[in-house]
């Protein structure tokens, strides 16, 4: 059982992560329009308000895939079981607080070990601890990296798969969601699954209640990234001059989320000075929405093939079950 990281590697990566969020945070915000990336929100504060909005009676998308989860987990048990892959090796992107692995674990007995993917390293420790206390006999490697780049897993000689919950897919632009799931197919290897959840396109409404909750919990989780700005690279944003604004794009068929300047003003990061005209946004993620029928293109550019779908009440929710078949062709994105 695995719990800690090699303190080498830890120092490591650390390293690495703070220099590239420097590099990252400068870049962006030196682009027309300001942009920051949505992996910055999910310090263990991040995490912790991303835990709460899932908390959210607006916010759907947790409720339904989880509702969903142990119908598909039951499923998918049977699934392996005739397609005589008997022991599984699950890794997780984004493990976040791990709460999603739940269901496949209560109803696939056949897993053995799990490797949780995620770059916030204090809040992915404590959620394997977590884990091991109620599944003692289950391997659990935490591996705090960014999980949309090809990572070198240890061999098991088991089924692997991997899992993709929450449609944070849907963070991602096409060129980036087809680069992740190259880079998926890496990791995890030819003839590999991957169980991934897409949000669909559904009514306007709906989308705007999920992201604007009137408590203002996902307002907070925006704009964290400015908190943590502020306490790693000596910035000096002044959170009551932004404002937290999300809406639905039909064109790009996305929501975004932005953080808007509520008056002209300038801000100092890492001894670089920003300015900010009144009304200005600083673009901070998106969240595309895929008909299920998109999604099976998307990842068939990618070399994944769907091989079982399952929708949620209303078609408010899809998760696909997707299997590795590399080609020898790069990815199309004709």
């Amino acid at each position: 059982m695995t719990i800690a990281l090699a303190t080498q590697d830890t120092e490591q990566a650390t390293s690495e992560h703070d220099r590239s969020f420097r590099e990252d945070v400068l870049r962006g915000l030196a682009l027309r329009p300001k942009q920051l990336a949505p992996k910055y929100f999910y310090d263990e504060r991040g995490s912790q308000l991303f835990d709460d909005i899932c908390a959210l009676d607006e916010y759907y998308p947790y409720h339904v895939e989880l509702e969903l989860l142990p119908t598909v987990a039951a499923d998918l048990s049977r699934f392996f079981r005739a397609e005589k892959n008997d022991e599984l090796s699950i890794v997780e992107f984004g493990a976040g607080s791990l709460r999603k692995i739940t269901p496949l674990l209560n109803n696939i007995d056949t897993v053995k070990n799990l490797t949780a993917i995620d770059i916030s390293e204090e809040h992915l420790l404590n959620s394997c601890a977590e884990l091991r206390r109620r599944y003692s006999g289950l391997d659990v490697t935490p591996l705090a990296q960014d999980f949309t780049l090809p990572l070198p897993l240890s061999q098991t000689g088991l089924t692997r798969m991997g899992f993709f919950p929450g449609s944070t897919i849907g963070n991602l632009h096409r060129q980036q969601a087809l680069e992740f799931l190259h880079n998926a197919g890496q990791t995890l290897g030819s003839g590999a699954y991957l169980l991934i959840g897409v949000d669909t396109k559904k009514p306007e409404h709906i989308l705007h209640q999920a992201y604007n909750d009137p408590r203002g919990v996902t307002a907070n989780f925006n704009k964290n990234i400015l908190t943590r700005i502020n306490r790693e690279l000596d910035g000096d944003f002044d959170l009551m001059h932004f404002g937290h604004h999300a809406f639905y794009n039909k064109e790009h068929g996305r929501i975004e989320m932005h953080l808007r300047s509520l008056r002209a003003q300038r801000v100092q990061i890492a001894a670089r000075e920003f300015y900010f005209a009144k009304g200005e946004s600083i673009h901070t993620e998106n969240s595309y929405k895929y008909h299920p029928s998109e999604f099976a293109t998307l990842a068939r550019k990618a070399h994944w093939h769907t091989r079982r779908l399952w929708m949620a009440p209303d078609d408010l929710f899809a998760i696909s079950l997707l299997q590795y078949k590399p080609a020898t062709t790069k990815i199309d994105d004709r």
